[in-house]
């Protein structure tokens, strides 16, 4: 059984910075890209940003470029959302999502955390 868990979400003021960790466990052969998406209420869940596993390329929302930066660590599963500079506009609920395969010759799964909420309140 795959199960991705996020940690750090939490309430921040206007201006201020938070970081998220998700790690996925279980039996992996390998993780592929994995991405941070969000969803405030009453919107659709949109993404934040995501990674790739070699290279570690990443691509950001416009909303959140040049405050968000995401990051991995291969060995342990895990990726990383650092928030800085953040505002009420980044209030939701963030979810960790990663490809993945459980066996060497298997095809590539989609899992996602069980979200964990943000708010931005002063």
């Amino acid at each position: 059984q795959v199960r991705l868990v996020e940690s750090g979400g939490g309430l921040v003021q206007p201006g201020g910075s938070l970081r998220l960790s998700c790690t996925a466990s279980g039996i992996i052969f390998m993780v592929n890209n994995m991405a941070w998406y969000r969803q405030a209420p009453g919107e659709e869940r949109e993404l934040v940003a995501t990674i790739g596993s070699s290279t570690g390329t990443s691509h950001y929302a416009n909303s959140v470029k040049g405050r968000f930066t995401i990051s991995r660590d291969n060995p342990k599963n895990t990726v990383y959302l650092q928030m800085s500079r953040m505002i009420p506009e980044d209030t939701a609920v963030y979810y960790c999502n990663a490809d993945l395969m459980r066996a060497r010759y298997g095809r590539l799964e989609d899992y996602w955390g069980q979200g964990t909420q943000v708010t931005v309140s002063s």
